[in-house]
């Protein structure tokens, strides 16, 4: 039986972003609910972060905790986020981003509701994210409050967009993001993993989270993995969607077979750069495999129209230069 010190951990990956992490440190300085603590995790900055971070240790109301590591990936940094936090909830706030000033209260409260003898069953509370202008990003979802998996709202009720929350921490230590495979890695493996375990999100219509969207930023790698140097991790969402997630292709057929084009795609780009793809991911399932089949020209159509563009840019890179 874990002790926990805190109800929240407040983890914090950051690489030189020490222009906007203060805008994360203000936000939990305005937080309602104080039984939390922050854990800046530094992948090796160059910056001024850690003498920032120590000067935000000094004056804080809240502990802060400073963790460095030599610069590997966010996945990395974040799967020491979670071994180091003390607090029985999670929330993975990132380094330019902000929280509102209810957050934690709300994640709380609505905790609260929940009947203790059902709460093993669950994972997550998650809410909604806004702009700083107060609208909402992306869908909201069909209910105020729905306790579901995370792929039967991705699947069955179609809500897109960014959504944040807080997650159990002693789950979360039980589903870490693969360290073994480099580069960019998907969260939503992770979080499809811990739905199919069976564990189950409580759906709000609140919003926990401001969104300040740069370049930079999480999100725009997210955007930004479209090009084949992510390929990789491209190719396994592909995989674990035609593989692992055939019970809900009757809710969007269409998903599925993007899917597989996107399988053979990245499969392509793969095999181009000399990739291997990581082992134990095969398919194995009957319908999976006729996905793939069925939609292979296009993933091929697809690659080829990739590596068109990549040829053009390198052409023009060279004659600017």
């Amino acid at each position: 039986m874990v002790c926990w010190r805190h109800l929240f951990s407040v983890i914090t990956p950051t690489f030189n972003r020490a222009h906007t992490l203060e805008r994360v440190y203000r936000s939990l300085q305005e937080q309602s609910f104080q039984d939390f603590e922050w854990v800046v995790v530094d992948d090796g900055s160059t910056d001024d972060t850690h003498t920032l971070v120590q000067g935000w240790q000094q004056e804080a109301s809240f502990p802060i905790r400073y963790v460095w590591q030599p610069n590997q990936h966010k996945k990395t940094a974040f799967n020491h986020g979670v071994r180091e936090a003390r607090g029985e909830w999670l929330v993975a706030i990132d380094s330019d981003d902000e929280l509102d000033p209810n957050a934690l209260y709300q994640m709380a409260q609505v905790w609260d509701q929940v009947p203790p003898a059902l709460r093993g069953r669950y994972v997550a509370i998650t809410g909604l994210c806004a702009r700083p202008d107060g609208k909402v990003v992306g869908d909201m979802y069909p209910q105020d409050v729905m306790d579901i998996t995370s792929l039967d709202m991705t699947f069955r009720y179609h809500v897109r967009g960014e959504k944040f929350g807080c997650l159990r921490t002693d789950v979360l230590r039980q589903f870490p993001f693969p360290e073994d495979i480099p580069g960019f890695v998907p969260e939503s493996l992770v979080w499809r993993a811990i739905a199919r375990a069976g564990y189950l999100t409580r759906f709000v219509n609140q919003v926990f989270r401001v969104y300040h969207d740069s370049e930079d930023g999480l999100s725009h790698q997210r955007r930004a993995a479209d090009s084949s140097r992510h390929a990789l991790g491209l190719w396994l969402l592909s995989y674990d969607t035609v593989e692992c997630c055939l019970p809900w292709l009757r809710y969007q057929p269409a998903f599925f077979l993007a899917a597989a084009v996107r399988y053979t795609r990245f499969a392509l780009h793969l095999r181009a750069r000399r990739v291997a793809r990581p082992q134990g991911r095969r398919l194995t399932r009957p319908l999976a495999r006729l996905l793939v089949i069925a939609m292979w020209p296009v993933g091929v159509a697809l690659y080829a129209r990739d590596r068109v563009r990549e040829a053009s840019a390198r052409s023009k890179h060279s004659v600017a230069a």
